[in-house]
């Protein structure tokens, strides 16, 4: 698995890892009961701390994307409902138009972008 972290980046580094292993699922690197590496192999390989891992890990458990097995690990497991999906595409959505709008992004230039970016993922 191949994740890369940008450390000049204002963004969190669970954030940031948390976004690539998404993308990983939305793209078919990353499928259903998929085994992602250990915390400690995963922080060793990126080089971040392991708590760091393990928050991104705890997230994404909580959003639906992962579950914990003792035997395997962080395993990826895409039980997230249809509505809480849309909900929250929804409140994210929200924000991002909202910013585009302040600075004169238009309507087909919003349109334009998310056919581009939801073609972009390997989505059947």
């Amino acid at each position: 698995m191949l994740l890369k972290i940008d450390f000049d980046s204002e963004e969190a580094l669970y954030i940031q890892l948390c976004n690539q292993i998404i993308v990983g699922i939305a793209t078919e690197m990353l499928h259903e009961g998929d085994s992602l590496p250990s915390v400690r192999q995963l922080a060793d390989e990126i080089g971040i701390n392991m708590h760091t891992v393990n928050k991104a890990y705890s997230v994404l458990k909580r959003e639906g994307f992962l579950r914990l097995d003792r035997r395997r690990g962080a395993v990826v497991a895409l039980n997230m409902d249809k509505l809480r999906a849309v909900e929250e595409m929804r409140a994210d959505l929200a924000l991002v138009l909202a910013r585009g709008i302040c600075r004169d992004v238009g309507r087909n230039e919003v349109h334009a972008l998310v056919d581009e970016i939801f073609d972009s993922f390997s989505v059947s």
